[in-house]
Parts: C-alpha cells; structure tokens; sequence
C-alpha cells in the first residue's frame, strides 16, 4: 500500500471517545460528497463495532448498530452516502466474498467499513483510510493512515481528540 504521508495517532480513553471518533469520521465523509473505504483493523474486542456505530450513528442512523459476524454485510442503504458494515471474521477463505457479490458495494459513492479485511486479501479494493485500534493501558490507541489521496485529505479534516486525551 502507497502511505501519502498522512498518519494521526491518538488515545482513545473510553468507548465514548471511540464512537466520538466515529461520528467525527462520519462528518468529514458527508462534507466530501464521495465515497470511502475503510478497514478496521486490531484484535477482538478492541473498538471495531463501536468506532463503526459512531459512524453509523453520525450519518443518522438511530436504531442499533450490530457486529455482522454471521451474516458478513450490514447494509444501511436509508443513509447519505448508503453504507456498508462488514464484519470478514467467520470467513475461511476469500473466495466466500465472491459468490456474495462483494465487489457490488464499492461504488465510490459508499461508504463500506470492513472489520478484519485481512480475510478478504485479493478481492477488497485498497482502503482509503486503514484505522488500527489496540489497548493501550485502560484505553486504547487508534492509528489512523491515509491509503489513497481522499483518504489523505479527509484525514486532514478530522478534528481529533486533543492530546490531553
């Protein structure tokens, strides 16, 4: 993956400042007009889903926002741009992403949120924004890396937490 130069790192205290991050992610997709692709990546239980409701919830959505680890895709199709949660976790081999037409939902125009991409290696699209999230202490650390030019720039809009935080 070509890096543009762009990487934010921050700390993030609570589950409150994980779904703030969301939100905040959620502001700057809606400002550009365009589409995005993002790969969520850090081990189980390390803020994926809650980073991806605070997405969903910043682009309006009210009702729950659940982990799509059995059935792979949650679309939000009633959102602005449509969005996509996928969860690769249960899948064994690639190939499974083929035959559910995974390539269908990256229009440029949507935003998709891909936990555990590594499964899909080969068939996803590369990310423009790759977010790593681990513990660190009682919280956790979130790295935050631009893959593509839009990624760069809306990484440049993101008004992150304060270092204080």
């Amino acid at each position: 993956m070509t890096i543009f130069g762009n990487e934010r790192r921050l700390f993030l205290e609570n589950e409150s400042e994980t779904e703030h991050l969301g939100r905040e992610l959620a502001r700057v997709v809606v400002a550009s007009g365009q589409g995005l692709t993002v790969f969520l990546e850090g081990d189980l239980g390390m803020g994926k889903t809650t980073l991806s409701r605070g997405v969903m919830r910043g682009l309006g959505h009210e009702g729950a926002v659940k982990s799509p680890t059995y059935t792979l895709v949650e679309p939000y199709e009633h959102l602005q741009p449509m969005a996509y949660h996928f969860d690769l976790y249960r899948v064994g081999d690639p190939e499974e992403l083929e035959y559910m037409g995974i390539r269908d939902y990256f229009t440029g125009q949507s935003l998709c949120l891909i936990e555990w991409p590594e499964r899909g290696k080969g068939l996803l699209p590369e990310a423009d924004l790759e977010i790593h999230l681990e513990r660190e202490g009682e919280g956790r650390s979130a790295v935050l890396r631009a893959g593509s030019e839009q990624g760069a720039a809306l990484l440049n809009q993101l008004e992150l937490i304060g270092p204080d935080h």
